[in-house]
């Protein structure tokens, strides 16, 4: 089934909820998503709702992918707030549930954020990505290249410390494909 997808749906409390409870879900089934699991509706809550904050009192743009009536794709065009670089923008909490993976969810929201990331008049997308899950792999295959690393950025827990991959998608570079339609 393919997902209809809105840009900034108004965040009704049930809104928020189900991004939340997606949110931990999404960190539960192993999504690197800013959280490590386990982890519960409680510490997601308050980072949601920041995120959230910056949606409702902008200037950052939230994208969610419906399955029906229910969101099972999100994701956030933050704007970096700084003059200089309001020609690009950072896509953060890219998510999928994951009862609705595998199914190229996440290649049509990230090609429904690159469509309208032309439409609202960016250059460019960048995500960083957490390393050892092979997230790098998947955003190449959709045209991001990787321009950084930052070693052992992130600390999961004592001892396990991953690199911070750093990502960028050209949007008007020559000869780039144009997004294929959301499924």
């Amino acid at each position: 089934m393919s997902l209809r997808f809105v840009l900034d749906p108004t965040l009704t409390p049930e809104l928020r909820a189900q991004i939340a409870a997606l949110w931990v879900d999404a960190t539960n089934a192993g999504g690197a998503v800013g959280f490590v699991a386990p982890v519960t509706a409680a510490e997601v809550r308050p980072v949601a709702e920041a995120a959230f904050a910056g949606i409702t009192d902008g200037p950052d743009r939230l994208l969610v992918g419906y399955d029906g009536a229910r969101p099972v794709a999100v994701l956030i065009f933050v704007d970096n707030r700084f003059h200089l670089e309001t020609h690009w923008c950072t896509l953060k909490r890219v998510m999928v549930h994951p009862d609705a993976q595998g199914r190229g969810h996440g290649v049509a929201l990230l090609r429904q954020a690159e469509r309208l990331g032309r439409e609202l008049g960016r250059e460019a997308l960048h995500i960083t990505v957490r390393g050892g899950l092979g997230l790098e792999r998947f955003y190449a295959r959709l045209g991001y290249r990787e321009v950084g690393r930052l070693p052992g950025a992130l600390r999961l827990a004592p001892g396990d410390d991953r690199d911070e991959i750093i990502m960028w998608l050209d949007l008007t570079a020559a000869g780039h494909p144009d997004p294929a339609p959301a499924t």
